[in-house]
């Protein structure tokens, strides 16, 4: 498989910018992977999608405010993006600057001088004024994808967030659960659907484009995963009961389907470098919830994975048509697998 594959054409204005006012106002594309047919309609319409014996799972991840702007000596600009905190106050830093920082250069932030210490691959690791989570959270601005042009407003400290946000660690939203509010939650709790949750801790590296023209040459980042004994025993009841296992985001995907990586759902605690594309076989995942992903992106391939390539395209194609919203704080599907999705 190439890169370019994975390509579709979307015009910029389709980009969602801001959210929507209600959380749950966003639309929702329904594809069945089997048969490649679309409809179109609304989040709210979910719960009379799913049954009671249905199984949705979160990622509980926490947003951090993890860009930081600061200054060289020679008064240059520097702008930091957290990858994750490390021990005691070292951190795993991505720094963009017109020219580049060297190893001994202390940058002057807001918080106090971040002194750069030695480089690993395309980021470094850095002494900080204390601790990372604390020094981030007082002097970090959220993390807007590239995507959005514009700038942080106050209103993302809480739209830029899932309201089962518990534990901190990411640099980028689970955007797929972002649509759930109070309303719809209280819907999908009357439904009787039972709720689960993994933490995945979404990197920067998710924002990384694919630059191999061969997929399978593409080289994933890490991300930290934890996947429960209670989520295990959640999944074994949900299937007891004859129900579904609905995972919330392509972030719920890839933890659930790295704590089955040897065939049957286990608790883990670790990093994931799971790749998943077309011929990947999952194991957990019944349905799939999720925004719509960048072109030629590792996400657009994960759901290719789940609802064929050509169905995804097609897809796409009708959601541009449709003038749907596109991205972190844009619109939503509900997929089924293709047939051969599963093992």
């Amino acid at each position: 498989m190439r890169r370019a594959d994975f390509h579709y054409d979307l015009p910029a204005e389709l980009i969602a910018q801001e959210p929507l006012p209600e959380r749950s106002a966003s639309r929702l594309l329904c594809l069945d992977g089997v048969t490649g047919e679309v409809s179109d309609r609304q989040i709210l319409d979910l719960p009379g999608l799913l049954e009671p014996a249905d199984l949705l799972v979160f990622n509980d991840t926490r947003v951090i405010p993890a860009r930081l702007y600061g200054r060289k000596p020679s008064g240059g600009q520097v702008e930091f993006l957290l990858e994750r905190p490390l021990e005691q106050d070292r951190a795993l830093l991505h720094a963009r600057a017109s020219k580049p920082v060297r190893p001994g250069m202390r940058i002057a932030t807001a918080g106090g001088d971040v002194e750069m210490l030695t480089r690993e691959g395309d980021l470094w690791i850095a002494k900080l004024p204390r601790a990372a989570l604390e020094f981030f959270e007082t002097h970090g601005h959220v993390p807007l994808p590239p995507y959005i042009t514009r700038a942080p407003a106050a209103m993302d400290r809480d739209r830029y967030q899932s309201r089962f946000a518990r534990h901190a660690g990411a640099v980028a939203a689970p955007t797929a659960s972002l649509h759930f509010d109070e309303l719809l939650v209280s819907r999908l709790e009357a439904k009787g659907v039972s709720t689960a949750f993994v933490t995945l801790h979404v990197g920067a590296g998710t924002f990384q484009p694919v630059r191999t023209e061969s997929v399978c040459a593409h080289v994933m980042h890490a991300e930290f995963t934890e996947v429960s004994a209670a989520l295990c025993t959640a999944v074994a009841a949900c299937r007891q009961r004859g129900g579904r296992v609905i995972a919330v985001g392509t972030t719920v995907v890839r933890a659930l389907e790295t704590a089955a990586g040897q065939g049957r759902l286990e608790p883990f605690v670790g990093d994931t470098s799971l790749f998943v594309m077309p011929g990947f076989r999952f194991h957990v995942v019944d349905r799939l919830i999720t925004n719509f992903h960048l072109p030629e992106s590792t996400l657009l391939m994960l759901v290719s994975a789940f609802a064929g390539r050509a169905n995804i395209l097609a897809a796409y194609g009708h959601a541009v048509a449709q003038r749907y919203r596109f991205f972190s704080y844009g619109d939503a599907m509900f997929i089924k697998p293709a047939r051969e999705a599963h093992a």
